[in-house]
């Protein structure tokens, strides 16, 4: 199972991302486990994960988290300003997909 951690300033704009990146993963039949957390809860939960996105409104930390993700062996990138606005569930998670080794 694939596991995606989606990051916003408190973790909780990213829910409803999180809701329909689930759902397309669902309509394609893939297993995923995919997750909302704050900035603050990033350098303790990352480990879990497979792969970070960061939601736009912090890709100002993007740098910080690829130095503390770097050593896991874990990418992090941010998405995409659109895809986030128009809340692309499908776009989002090819996007995480393309992450994971």
């Amino acid at each position: 199972m694939k596991k995606i951690l989606l990051v916003c300033d408190l973790g909780m704009s990213t829910s409803l991302v999180v809701k329909r990146m689930q759902e397309a993963a669902v309509k394609r039949g893939l297993e995923v486990e995919i997750q909302a957390k704050g900035m603050s809860d990033f350098k303790n939960v990352i480990t879990a994960f497979d792969c970070a996105l960061l939601g736009p409104q912090i890709a100002y930390k993007l740098a910080d988290c690829k130095q503390i993700a770097a050593p896991l062996n874990k990418r992090v990138e941010t998405i995409n300003m659109m895809d986030y606005g128009m809340v692309n569930g499908e776009k989002i998670l090819d996007h995480a997909l393309s992450l994971i080794n």
